[in-house]
């Protein structure tokens, strides 16, 4: 079994337009490594110089990865990833 990965919209076109994609790895790092693998160009959206983006929020089964080790976090089988890019801006 491997994980789920929601992709969101704007990055849908590296993977062909699929919402959710599946991947494998034990730690965050080897689970983005296999996407790039199979979706290339997707884990230079994600990781820069070894750690997340800084406008990229990841979330492993609905807990913000930044607090559960970042890149390094544990990922297991049937779990879920989601990807979503920060927002920012508004009115002055």
């Amino acid at each position: 079994m491997a994980t789920e990965v929601r992709i969101p919209t704007i990055m849908r076109n590296l993977t062909d337009g699929a919402k959710a994609v599946e991947a494998s790895g034990a730690t965050l790092a080897e689970l983005i490594d296999d996407l790039d693998r199979r979706h290339p160009g997707l884990g230079e959206k994600l990781v820069d110089g070894g750690k997340l983006r800084r406008f990229v929020n990841v979330y492993l089964n609905d807990e913000d990865v930044r607090f559960l080790g970042g890149i390094e976090a544990q990922v297991a089988d049937g779990d879920t990833v989601t990807v979503l890019p920060a927002v920012a801006g508004g009115m002055r």
